[in-house]
């Protein structure tokens, strides 16, 4: 089973598989919650895939200016 988008598609939009991860899962709730995605006709059925197709899309796009730092 090959899953779609691969994971090499998807680094060349997030060069960081922890930020990729962490960016799907929470707008995978978002899409949970709400029933609104971006994607015109998604090929996933899960919301985890559907917020991938998102991000290949470049739909869904991380911050740079965003810091994960304590001050």
């Amino acid at each position: 089973m090959i899953l779609e988008p691969s994971i090499d598609k998807l680094q060349t939009k997030i060069n960081s598989k922890y930020t990729l991860v962490t960016l799907a899962a929470k707008r995978a709730r978002q899409i949970q919650d709400t029933k609104i995605h971006q994607v015109e006709s998604p090929k996933a059925a899960t919301y985890v895939g559907i917020a991938l197709e998102e991000i290949l899309e470049e739909t869904l796009i991380v911050d740079p200016e965003y810091k994960m730092m304590k001050e």
